[in-house]
């Protein structure tokens, strides 16, 4: 397994896990919220001593793009990437402050599965669709998203 987060540029939190798992633990997702994004990565195989390497991850957009905020402007543009194939839109309220993010997410996101995890895990609320800016350019309070997005996925993959 391999997680990470990214800020801007830069690459945050790093983790690599090696190990065994069930077979519908062998998935990939990752959401991007312009700014911010993290991935969750994968690699099974069923042969012994075979998971010594990872495949390298390589930032490809793929031509779908979604709404995304900074502050309180929800009208900016996120390139979705890789396997980002769904707009996502989250809102948390936070020390009393309704704090909404928009931006890109993959499908594995989407599931009713996570999606019902982190409702009941974190409080978060989401909701995606599919289509270019489908999730809707609504302004939003300060985002807090250093904050809410390493929650996220805590509670998703921990």
């Amino acid at each position: 397994m391999y997680v990470f987060f990214v800020l801007g540029e830069n690459k945050i939190f790093d983790m690599t896990a090696k190990g065994c798992a069930m077979s519908e633990e062998c998935v990939d997702g990752s959401i991007n919220f312009g700014i911010v994004r993290t991935v969750h990565m994968t690699s099974c195989c069923t042969t012994p001593l075979c998971n010594n390497r990872f495949q390298d991850y390589k930032s490809i957009p793929n031509g779908k793009k979604c709404f995304s905020c900074k502050g309180e402007d929800c009208t900016r543009t996120v390139n979705c990437e890789g396997e980002e194939n769904h707009c996502i839109k989250m809102t948390a309220n936070a020390a009393g402050v309704r704090v909404e993010l928009k931006g890109c997410a993959s499908k594995l996101m989407c599931t009713d599965q996570v999606t019902s995890l982190l409702t009941m895990y974190s409080g978060l609320q989401y909701s995606c669709c599919q289509g270019d800016y489908c999730n809707s350019a609504s302004s939003a309070s300060p985002a807090l998203l250093l904050l809410l997005v390493p929650l996220f996925f805590s509670a998703l993959f921990c």
